[in-house]
């Protein structure tokens, strides 16, 4: 994994030892935070976290009222990456606010995480 951007690497670890990743979810359980991408012109960026506490220090000001849940890596893997590549969203990498965010196609982070997932079975 040296080749990966060093925020992209560490992602993928924590992903690897919790078999989660974790969203920002609505207090009706239905919608999750999507927002402008910050690279790509007309494209949302879903931001997903490693860990809840990075997820959860991002529930301040307009995403005060969502609430850090975590996603298991099998179910991402089987539901969300289709739905998110048929609509053009790319998956913010432990998404900072006041930060440079890393994004990537959510296919291309399947693929790092498909081998995570074999490495546990």
């Amino acid at each position: 994994m040296s080749e990966l951007d060093p925020l992209l690497s560490s992602f993928i670890d924590n992903v690897k030892q919790h078999q989660l990743l974790w969203g920002l979810q609505d207090e009706t359980g239905e919608g999750w935070v999507v927002c402008d991408s910050a690279d790509f012109e007309d494209t949302d960026a879903m931001p997903l976290w490693s860990t809840e506490a990075l997820a959860s220090a991002n529930c301040t000001d307009d995403w005060a009222d969502y609430k850090a849940v975590a996603i298991p890596l099998s179910e991402y893997l089987e539901f969300w990456v289709s739905d998110l590549n048929d609509d053009g969203v790319v998956i913010g990498i432990d998404w900072q606010n006041d930060q440079d965010c890393v994004e990537v196609d959510p296919i291309v982070l399947a693929k790092h995480l498909v081998d995570v997932e074999l490495l546990q079975q």
